[in-house]
């Protein structure tokens, strides 16, 4: 059977398909299958990413990035699902996908 493109996917089955990835996620982790998890993972971020509406990610504006607390990115361009920018203290241009960024809290 053909695989769907995430970009192709309802709501629905993009729900569906994190669902199933973090359950296959979960097993990989308990037979102590470190690539496989590493591979279904990404996935999972990769789904995400079209769960969220890019419009809502700003060139020039920073965000923190997801389960790397302290480092910062800032958006350049967007292309897809996908921020390009750079690292606060970071090494040349990169692209991740929007499910990796946080907005900044606001201090009041």
């Amino acid at each position: 059977m053909q695989e769907k493109r995430y970009s192709t996917m309802t709501t629905y089955e993009l729900q569906q398909e994190i669902a199933s990835l973090n359950e296959k996620a979960r097993k990989a982790e308990q037979m102590g299958m470190v690539n496989e998890f590493a591979v279904l993972e990404r996935k999972v971020i990769m789904a995400k990413s079209y769960l969220l509406n890019p419009d809502d990610f700003k060139p020039g504006e920073l965000y923190q990035i997801e389960g790397d607390p302290g480092v910062y990115f800032k958006i350049e361009y967007m292309n897809g699902v996908f921020a390009w920018g750079y690292r606060l203290n970071g090494k040349g241009e990169e692209a991740l996908p929007i499910s990796m960024l946080k907005k900044l809290e606001e201090r009041g």
